[in-house]
């Protein structure tokens, strides 16, 4: 999964690749929130966070400002031991904003085999996707001495 430099604009013509980005993590024990062990939804909404503010520093040098998710679907549980893979990729770009799909997936699952026991999944699970719009600033802003 290497990232790109470009950024998809709209209303040009065909260019390169849509910038993607991507990030792994292990779900830690202290991250249950729920009975059975079950770990919040808003877990992967800051992974999500941090892929689009990754989003916007590789395109426009800043971390810009994240102003929505729409969207949200929850499609699996996640468990502390479950390892998360998250995507971010520019689906639109215009001058100032800049669309983001995303999607976190589970690859390796803790087990029911002892405690520490996890398993690599055949196939990856997808626990949730979303989409997410940010805001970057204008170069004059900053020119200003505005933040």
């Amino acid at each position: 999964m290497t990232p790109t430099n470009d950024v998809e604009r709209t209303g040009g013509e065909p260019g390169p690749e849509p910038l993607t980005v991507g990030l792994r993590v292990r779900i830690g024990q202290e991250e249950a929130h729920y009975g059975g062990g079950l770990v919040d939804g808003a877990r992967i909404l800051r992974l999500f966070g941090d892929l689009v503010t990754e989003v916007t520093i590789r395109s426009d040098g800043d971390e810009g400002l994240l102003t929505e998710y729409a969207d949200i679907r929850f499609t699996a549980p996640v468990h502390p031991g479950d390892y998360i893979e998250a995507t971010g990729r520019v689906v639109r770009s215009t001058k100032l904003r800049r669309f983001v799909e995303l999607t976190a997936r589970k690859v390796i699952a803790a087990t029911d085999d002892g405690p520490s026991s996890a398993a690599v999944l055949p196939e990856p699970v997808t626990v949730c996707t979303a989409r997410a719009t940010t805001v970057v600033p204008r170069k004059t802003s900053t020119a200003k001495g505005g933040r």
